[in-house]
């Protein structure tokens, strides 16, 4: 198999250039899939309080607008709360049936996951910033989230 380098390098700008995590291609027989731990590296900034560093939001189809209790939910959440790193749609379990990755009152280790985020037909695994016992979750499955929004409360 002949990989095309350029191709490589460019794949990799555009990650860099959308702030997505992982981007795939398929021409013909020919799949190549260029990826990056940017999930992890956002955690790591929130669990010691540095700020995020610059994302390109993912496009959404449509403006979603807030209702007023979500609204209310965003304002209260704990402000140490795990974020979302993009735009994109929460799925609390693996795939369709399959049981949800956490649950409030379940200990997770840090760097286990909690959640996923689809951005443009690409799957983000939210992950732990740090050990702990999951107090809240804030959303629910199949819900739109927004950058920076609180998604899992860990304590």
């Amino acid at each position: 198999m002949n990989i095309d380098s350029a191709l490589v390098r460019e794949l990799a700008e555009l990650l860099a250039e959308t702030g997505l995590s992982e981007i795939e291609v398929e021409d013909g027989d020919r799949k190549i899939r260029v990826s990056r731990q940017l999930v992890q590296q956002m955690a790591a900034q929130y669990a010691v309080g540095a700020p995020a560093m610059p994302m390109a939001a993912a496009p959404v189809a449509e403006p979603v607008a807030a209702a007023p209790a979500a609204e209310a939910a965003l304002a209260a959440a704990p402000v140490d709360a795990v974020k979302s790193p993009m735009v994109g749609t929460v799925y609390l379990a693996p795939e369709p049936g399959a049981a949800d990755f956490i649950s409030v009152g379940k200990a997770v280790k840090e760097g286990d996951v909690l959640l996923i985020v689809e951005a443009m037909k690409v799957m983000n695994q939210i992950t732990a910033p740090k050990s702990g016992t999951v107090t809240a979750i804030l959303v629910d499955n199949q819900q739109p989230v927004e950058f920076d929004q609180p998604l899992v409360v860990i304590g």
